[in-house]
């Protein structure tokens, strides 16, 4: 009988190491995929923080989840949730290379037309308060009107340029927001043909 039991517990303590083993592998494999897809987040954060910051926390999010998970030992939900991570942390590059081309051309389009447009209304500004004759259904407090929009535009426009001089071409974009729906109909109660 002892013979017997300890040959039962020779194969339990076997089992237990085996397992030990096994678990521990699982272990460092997982903590081996935290590792890099920290790293991948870490290599794209500077870039996709300023461009993508939904798919950075998102990237991060993931990244927290294979560690709360390898923190109650459910290494099988940690390792796909650092293989989650690191696929995001992956497109987080491209994708912010994406978005700063996209912003780049933007501005680029709005630094050639709205300078030029300004000046068109500015010219219309001036010379309808020095006496030109004026667009059929215009009068003294529409142009008043369009001189405080005009001059709110200015503002936007210099307050972009200023945004957008400091790499911050997403703020300056969005301060631009409804600008061109503002300069096209000062354009067309001005009267200026595009």
């Amino acid at each position: 009988m002892a013979r017997k039991i300890s040959w039962i517990f020779c194969a339990l303590l076997g089992i237990a190491l085996l397992a030990a083993g096994c678990n521990n592998a699982q272990k460092e494999a997982t903590e081996a995929a935290i590792n890099a897809a920290q790293a991948a987040i870490n290599a794209a954060q500077g870039d996709a923080a300023k461009y993508v910051p939904d798919q950075l926390q998102a990237a991060q999010t993931a990244l927290q989840s294979a560690k709360d998970a390898v923190a109650k030992g459910d290494y099988e939900t940690a390792l796909s949730s650092a293989k989650d991570a690191a696929t995001k942390a992956k497109e987080l590059a491209a994708a912010a290379a994406a978005k700063r081309d996209e912003w780049t051309k933007d501005w680029a389009d709005m630094s050639a037309t709205m300078p030029k447009s300004l000046d068109q209304i500015k010219a219309k500004l001036g010379a309808y308060s020095h006496g030109a004759h004026m667009p059929a259904g215009m009068d003294k407090t529409k142009l008043a009107d369009a001189q405080t929009q005009y001059d709110q535009l200015k503002q936007t426009w210099a307050d972009a340029s200023s945004a957008a001089s400091q790499g911050n071409l997403g703020d300056a974009i969005n301060k631009l927001t409804g600008a061109k729906d503002t300069i096209a109909k000062l354009k067309e109660m001005l009267g200026i043909k595009s």
